[in-house]
């Protein structure tokens, strides 16, 4: 018998428009899912039944009034902690801010609310955001529902492990780096890290380096695509805005166009040298490729050359200079995570020159790799490296600069279109023989979300993923 959790987020929302189910039962079902299944998994730092069962009790007055509703009222998601949310507690993942509120959500959660999204709650994330796995001192790490004696992958590993183990529909998260969209490689989700300037980091986001974005993580392409609707747009004097669709187009309306023929680069070339991509990811990559010759696409290799050795060393600095601006009191420093003190060592002893130097070259890359690819309308790469890493794998030994290596190596494909600004999406194509997922990545031309979300919908007819549930799926909540 389908349960609620079954349901899409816009299958959800079209029952409350129905009046088939209400708010305050999608929210009921969503935290008993939690309060079953949260303690053996980390997907949550904060969850906040109270305030989102006064949520959905409006969303039901609302919903009974009828009329024009809001596109996804009264389903169930949730904030990632490294997010500002009013009279919500929000730790950014370290003990230093363990009992700190906001007095202002971020643009994204005002936007997500507007939508008619109820949040349960805040989604763990590592200190800080830093690491591309998730684990923190306040609860512990966020393992993978597929297999729990693995990590989740990070920043954004609470919420991804939230959808993908049916506690919510969707969720929100951020990707600096690959955050988005490497979770939802190791959880069977499709996650969008979206263009540059698509949407708003307001009102405290960092622009400087112009890495961050927030983005949708989604067990369906459609339900990612809807959750971007609700977030995208610019806030007044954000930094970067990109240009937004025609009047009357949406991103859902994007999974339903044809896609047409479209030549696609396959990149094999790491900014980090010396990368090895693991047989079981090199082969789900070579499953993708022949996945898309065969629905009419072109598949050809991006040349080789475009990544100079300067590349990486010039993002490993721009990096770590958002670890100078982290608000911790000097007599407090000793409470941060051995990754996070490193990184914040890097960057408090870099000069301002040496600073300059960094963004300017990768600005200067940026542009000459969009103008190298410019021939294709798409690029495939891996996401990670490696199939999901086992519990303690980067930072067992506590040496912060040996976990940062071992990340490099694991994750060496994503953040060069985070330093691009190129909309990129992870897509569930693969599972290895022992149930483990492996995400593909599509990389689109600058600002356009539209094809990756018409190809990404193309690849989910042609080879569903969202019948694939983790063994907790089922259990009693």
């Amino acid at each position: 018998m389908t349960q609620l959790h079954d349901l899409t987020a816009l299958e959800q929302a079209a029952a409350v428009r129905a009046g088939d189910v209400s708010p305050t039962e999608l929210v009921r079902h969503a935290l008993s899912r939690i309060e079953a299944l949260d303690g053996g998994l980390g997907a949550f730092v904060t969850v906040t039944p109270e305030r989102a069962l006064a949520a959905a009790a409006r969303a039901d007055r609302v919903a009974r009034r009828g009329g024009e509703l809001p596109p996804l009222l009264g389903v169930p998601t949730a904030i990632k902690d490294l997010n500002n949310t009013a009279g919500v507690r929000t730790t950014f993942g370290s003990t230093v801010f363990a009992d700190f509120v906001p007095t202002v959500d971020d643009a994204v959660v005002t936007k997500l609310a507007a939508a008619g999204t109820i949040s349960l709650g805040k989604t763990s994330t590592p200190e800080f955001g830093f690491p591309c796995y998730t684990d923190n001192d306040l609860v512990g790490p966020a393992r993978c529902p597929w297999d729990p004696a693995r990590l989740a992958g990070g920043s954004s590993g609470g919420a991804a492990v939230a959808v993908a183990a049916g506690m919510l529909p969707v969720a929100q998260g951020s990707d600096g780096g690959g955050s988005i969209r490497i979770p939802a490689s190791v959880n069977g989700l499709v996650g969008i890290k979206p263009a540059r300037g698509r949407v708003s980091n307001a009102p405290f986001g960092s622009d400087v380096t112009g890495l961050g974005t927030n983005g949708p993580i989604a067990r369906t392409v459609r339900d990612a695509a809807a959750l971007l609707d609700a977030m995208a747009g610019p806030v007044t004097g954000d930094a970067a805005w990109a240009p937004p669709l025609p009047p009357g187009e949406t991103f859902l309306g994007a999974a339903d166009r044809p896609v047409g023929r479209l030549r696609i680069g396959r990149v094999l070339e790491s900014p980090m040298p010396g990368a090895v991509v693991q047989p079981e990811v090199a082969a789900a990559l070579d499953d993708a490729a022949r996945l898309l010759g065969s629905l009419g696409h072109e598949v050809t290799d991006v040349p080789g050359g475009l990544l100079t050795p300067d590349v990486l060393g010039a993002f490993e600095r721009v990096w770590s200079l958002s670890g100078t601006l982290l608000p911790v009191p000097p007599e407090r420093a000793g409470e941060l995570r051995p990754l996070t003190r490193e990184l914040r060592a890097r960057g408090l002893a870099q000069t301002a020159q040496s600073a300059m130097e960094a963004l300017t070259a990768l600005r200067l890359f940026s542009r000459r790799y969009v103008q190298a690819t410019d021939a294709f309308d798409v690029l495939l790469a891996p996401v990670t490296t490696m199939t999901p890493r086992p519990l303690g794998w980067f930072d067992a030994d506590g040496d912060g600069a040996a976990d940062f290596e071992r990340q490099k190596r694991y994750a060496a494909f994503t953040a060069l279109y985070n330093v691009t600004g190129q909309p990129a999406v992870s897509v569930p194509l693969h599972w290895t023989d022992d149930g483990l997922p492996v995400g593909t990545m599509l990389v689109g031309r600058p600002a356009d979300e539209v094809t990756l979300i018409a190809l990404a919908a193309q690849l989910e007819q042609a080879r569903p993923w969202a019948h694939r549930h983790p063994p907790c799926w089922d259990a009693d909540a």
